[in-house]
């Protein structure tokens, strides 16, 4: 199916959030994400289903001071 990851389409197999951030080099990451512009918290990445045409956010912490 095709996503978009933060603005790019993207084809994954995937059918999970978590699943997807595997697939997509993200799995060990620390990131913060959100679908369709909802803040999905790490834990409850496992039970989001994406669909077709669904906005992946993945945004890095930034350091810094």
């Amino acid at each position: 199916m095709t996503i978009i990851l933060n603005g790019e389409p993207r084809a994954v197999a995937a059918a999970t959030l978590e699943a997807a951030l595997a697939e997509l080099g993200y799995g060990g990451a620390h990131v913060a994400t959100a679908v369709n512009g909802d803040f999905v918290p790490r834990d409850a990445r496992a039970g989001v289903a994406l669909r077709e045409g669904d906005r992946l956010e993945v945004l890095a912490p930034l350091q810094g001071g």
